[in-house]
């Protein structure tokens, strides 16, 4: 009896600490890239929100229906004090294509934006951020969460919005 107790006990354990939130920086780590506005979002799924992709991809054999595509190491945002390089994939309509497909995505640096930060009820910190040198750009919303997690929403005027889940890092420096 007290073995079946224990092996419970022990199950139990298991089991509440496999569903805890990850976390991705530690507090202060996060504070202080608040406080200096020096942050790289890396993007682990992007969410689609055009019919048709979400259509071709639930067609795909052994693919499930959800709405989220899972993305390689390396797509980022990158937000130094007077400069956002943006590097993301995009999945979606665009009302003016271009023939080079490099500029089909969102691949840009600005070096002319505003940034608007608060942080909500819940503790989170949104980024508002309006690149002035980007003509298709209207704002990049940034969320972060309180364990490191963040969400990347972008909002165009040629092309469908796209939002992107992913986490918080350092900025990596150039030796």
């Amino acid at each position: 009896m007290k073995n079946t107790v224990l092996m419970s006990v022990i199950f139990l354990l298991t089991f509440l600490f496999s569903c805890t939130s990850q976390t991705y920086v530690d507090e202060k780590s996060l504070d202080q890239f608040i406080k200096s506005n020096e942050l790289t979002f890396m993007a682990k799924r992007a969410n689609p929100t055009n019919f048709d992709v979400i259509n071709v991809m639930n067609s795909m054999p052994n693919n499930n229906s959800a709405r989220m595509l899972n993305l390689d190491y390396g797509y980022s945002v990158v937000l130094k004090d007077k400069e956002l390089t943006v590097n993301l994939p995009y999945f979606g309509r665009l009302f003016n294509p271009s023939y080079d497909t490099s500029k089909n995505s969102y691949n840009f640096t600005s070096k002319d934006f505003t940034i608007s930060k608060v942080q909500n009820k819940k503790g989170n910190w949104v980024y508002t951020i309006s690149p002035k040198d980007q003509n298709n750009i209207k704002v990049i919303y940034l969320e972060i969460f309180k364990n490191g997690a963040a969400f990347v929403s972008i909002d165009s005027s040629d092309r469908q919005a796209i939002s992107y889940d992913g986490y918080i890092m350092k900025n990596e420096t150039n030796k």
